[in-house]
């Protein structure tokens, strides 16, 4: 069992940056790909940024590709995602999620479906 729980989240301006954290404790963290996904109202879930379990393989969806930047602290269990330039689309809850990876350190998912625990989120609101 892991246990996610996010924080940094809340209002800010167009064009501002917020710095999202998201703390593990439970089983071995860099045994662990992580991912960042959020969900705006009335939309789906959408998948933001993943990280392999050694953090040399990374991937970010179009939408945040170049604003965005997705690390990880194994010595802290812990996971980030810096925000930058950000915009009024940007506004969602934004979830941590954390993939058993196994034996590869370079694997990681765009796909919600393959994460095995999720935080329970923390608000992110863009004001234009």
């Amino acid at each position: 069992q892991v246990q996610l729980v996010e924080s940094g989240g809340g209002l800010v301006q167009a064009g501002g940056s917020l710095r999202l954290s998201c703390a593990a404790s439970g089983r071995t963290f860099s045994n662990y790909a992580m991912g960042w996904f959020r969900r705006a109202p009335g939309k789906g879930r959408e998948f933001v940024a993943a990280i392999s379990r050694s953090g040399s393989s990374i991937d970010y969806a179009d939408s945040v590709k170049g604003r965005f930047t997705i690390s990880r602290d194994n010595a802290k269990n812990a996971v980030y995602l810096q925000m930058n330039s950000l915009k009024p689309e940007d506004t969602a809850k934004y979830y941590c999620a954390a993939d058993r990876a196994y034996s590869s350190t370079t694997y990681y998912s765009r796909n919600g479906a393959t994460y095995d625990y999720w935080g329970q989120g923390t608000q992110v609101t863009v004001s234009s």
